[in-house]
């Protein structure tokens, strides 16, 4: 679990993570994101409009960790849904949290 992340926090440094659902969506939307990533303890709501979103424009979505654990990687609070939008760092997140499960 640490490597993801490590990946994740290296990915936020890079620049190629956004967090927040309306600013995910927006990602989504634009065909900016490669991967969202949903905490497990997001709302009913939140992640099923982030789902719905990732399924009409194609984009790869995974529930991982929670929010407080996803804030402290991305530097700040409580983040429920985050977007990578580097196609290799989204490729080797995925491929990280499809492993462990």
């Amino acid at each position: 679990m640490d490597k993801i992340y490590g990946m994740i926090g290296l990915a936020k440094r890079a620049g190629k993570i956004v967090s927040g659902s309306n600013l995910c969506l927006d990602c989504i939307k634009k065909r900016r994101s490669f991967l969202i990533i949903i905490s497990h303890d997001a709302s009913d709501t939140t992640a099923k409009s982030l789902t719905d979103s990732c399924i009409y424009y194609g984009v790869r979505n995974v529930r991982f960790g929670t929010k407080g654990l996803l804030g402290k990687y991305t530097g700040g609070g409580e983040r429920s849904v985050i977007s990578v939008n580097d196609e290799n760092f989204a490729n080797v997140i995925y491929d990280k949290i499809r492993a462990a499960y």
